[in-house]
């Protein structure tokens, strides 16, 4: 049976063709392979599934992005505040502490 499904694809000339994505992705993606648990996909699957659809893999990767640009700016606005309160003298504190 697999030879006769098999016979209908010999006329179809392969020379040409090449290995690799039809479309190729834009600049600035990554195809990398990682593990995460099993309730991290499936939460993120569940939130495509009551969307009506879409890619679990892009909201994985704007829940990322969302990560990163807030750590970024809470970095900002401490680097700021010790900025703010060196001259006071209130920035970092020593690990020896001054008993009144």
């Amino acid at each position: 049976m697999r030879k006769v499904v098999a016979d209908r694809y010999r006329d179809i000339d392969f020379s040409r063709g090449r290995r690799g994505p039809v479309i190729t992705p834009g600049p600035g993606k990554t195809k990398i392979s990682i593990r995460l648990d099993n309730a991290v996909l499936r939460y993120f699957r569940d939130l495509v599934g009551k969307a009506g659809g879409g890619n679990y893999q892009t909201l994985i990767n704007d829940a990322l992005l969302e990560h990163v640009q807030r750590r970024s700016t809470l970095d900002v606005v401490r680097q700021v505040v010790r900025e703010e309160l060196a001259p006071y003298g209130l920035g970092r504190t020593s690990k020896r502490r001054s008993r009144r």
